[in-house]
């Protein structure tokens, strides 16, 4: 099989929302320009909603798209499930709604290319557009909350579903992640946790790799699968478990 230069992994759960609006076909005409070689590996977490037959259905004409049917498991298990699998040398995840555009990929890959950087890590620091008062308030007390807790000093958005990794270290970082899981457990909900990213970056830097933080562009996208209140509380309770990890030595290399 000749050498992939790019991975898209991008994790659906009930998506037929956002996969009615094309962003499959916009991600497509996007990277079909580029001179380097390219898959998309759609994980999908167990979908109820039609999304998988649409997806199914996309894929019969764009040989470059695949997907992964998973139990599911949550945005961590789905995301661990396509990075694993992909076999490009650079490895992207992002998220289905496109909130931050694959256009930025433009942005980030280059810190990567010149080798000076293990993984790179779009942020929205202060260009939330779109983003309700409640929303930024949230957001920027999980900031310093995890800077209390877990630490990750020097990286101001851990949260931004933006990342790409070289291929060693995408497969070094998550299948650390796996076993620290031991796997993963079937769910219910949308399952999407704040501490997922949080702890790759804890490892990541545990491990020693370098990390580019770049802003990026981002847009709110509304979600049902948001509460700001509920949402808050499983973040402090993630960030509270990374702790007690921390100091079991869990994490130790």
């Amino acid at each position: 099989m000749d050498t992939i230069y790019l991975s898209v992994v991008i994790p659906s759960y009930d998506e037929m929302a956002n996969l009615q609006k094309g962003v499959l076909e916009k991600i497509d005409r996007f990277l079909s320009k580029k001179s380097y070689s390219f898959e998309v590996i759609i994980v999908d977490d167990g979908s109820k909603d039609g999304s998988i037959e649409f997806v199914e259905d996309f894929i019969k004409d764009h040989s470059q798209f695949t997907v992964i049917k998973n139990p599911h498991f949550g945005k961590a298990g789905a995301v661990t499930t396509g990075m694993l699998k992909a076999k490009g040398k650079y490895r992207l995840f992002t998220d289905m709604d496109q909130a931050t555009p694959i256009e930025e990929l433009d942005t980030v890959l280059p810190f990567l290319e010149n080798e000076q950087f293990d993984l790179v890590i779009g942020s929205r620091k202060n260009q939330r557009k779109g983003a309700p008062l409640i929303r930024l308030f949230v957001s920027r007390s999980n900031i310093v909350l995890r800077k209390l807790i877990v630490g990750i000093l020097d990286i101001s958005d851990t949260q931004c579903g933006f990342k790409i990794f070289k291929d060693s270290v995408a497969s070094d970082i998550f299948e650390t992640f796996r076993k620290i899981k031991k796997g993963f457990i079937a769910t219910n909900g949308a399952a999407v946790t704040s501490g997922f990213d949080v702890e790759l970056l804890y490892i990541a830097e545990k491990k020693g790799y370098k990390i580019k933080e770049v802003p990026v562009k981002w847009l709110y996208v509304e979600s049902r699968r948001v509460n700001p209140i509920t949402d808050s509380v499983k973040g402090l309770i993630d960030l509270l478990l990374i702790r007690l990890n921390i100091l079991k030595g869990i994490y130790t290399t």
